[in-house]
């Protein structure tokens, strides 16, 4: 049985909090080439996702490929396809899926599945996420780098949302994007019109504008500057 439950799960991602191996954790702040960028958690109202021209092509696109949802199982296929992922990559990445979900642990401690994606019986990419009870976060995806131009990371974002509007889910958190850093803006491509930006300094979720995100940006930097001006003043 998963340590944290449903409710648990559903409850800290509304606050902004996701997962980091067997962990919850959050943050505001990441550093990029020695500068500080703001963080910005994103979640889906699903009852509002619809599809635009680019996602339907992309399924259009994608239809060829079988497609399996199952249980989290790490396997020697499993990790063989993310080394050859990992090996294209420019970004710091875990050096395996089982570092990346378990730390070493020998089960999750979260409701983890995963959903496969094949071209005949070649595992050609794969999507982890965790379920609580009204919510589906996506933890994380890769893919064979030869199938690039059928863009598998987006498409399995789009797996995980139908997936979660079949069981009738509530929110799809994918993860945070960075402001003035648009190497995460992808994670808006489903609907952006369904997006949500969640205030951590008024504990609230806004419809996603970017000058929500600018707005949220700048008074982030001015608790930090607040803080740092605190730090030093004199007894």
């Amino acid at each position: 049985m998963p340590v944290v439950s449903g409710l648990m799960l559903d409850y800290y991602l509304g606050l902004g909090y996701y997962r980091m191996v067997q962990d919850l954790f959050t943050c505001r702040l990441l550093a990029v080439e020695g500068e500080y960028h703001t963080v910005h958690w994103l979640r889906l109202r699903l009852a509002d996702v619809q599809y635009g021209p680019e996602q339907r092509r992309l399924l259009r696109l994608n239809e060829k490929f079988s497609v399996t949802i199952r249980p989290l199982r790490i396997t020697p296929e499993l990790e063989a396809l993310y080394a050859l992922y990992r090996s294209s990559i420019t970004f710091d990445a875990p050096e395996t899926v089982d570092s990346f979900l378990l730390g070493g642990a020998t089960h999750s401690i979260f409701t983890t599945e995963m959903i496969e994606i094949r071209d005949g019986q070649q595992l050609i990419a794969a999507g982890i996420f965790d379920s609580g009870t009204r919510t589906l976060a996506g933890i994380m995806n890769f893919y064979d780098p030869s199938y690039r131009k059928y863009s598998l990371g987006k498409y399995l974002m789009l797996l995980k949302i139908n997936h979660a509007r079949q069981l009738q889910t509530t929110f799809y958190y994918p993860g945070y994007l960075v402001h003035n850093y648009p190497k995460f803006d992808y994670k808006l491509f489903p609907s952006v019109a369904a997006t949500e930006v969640y205030d951590c300094l008024n504990s609230e979720w806004l419809p996603f504008s970017w000058d929500a995100v600018a707005a949220h940006s700048a008074s982030l930097m001015a608790e930090m500057l607040d803080e740092e001006l605190g730090a030093h003043d004199p007894e």
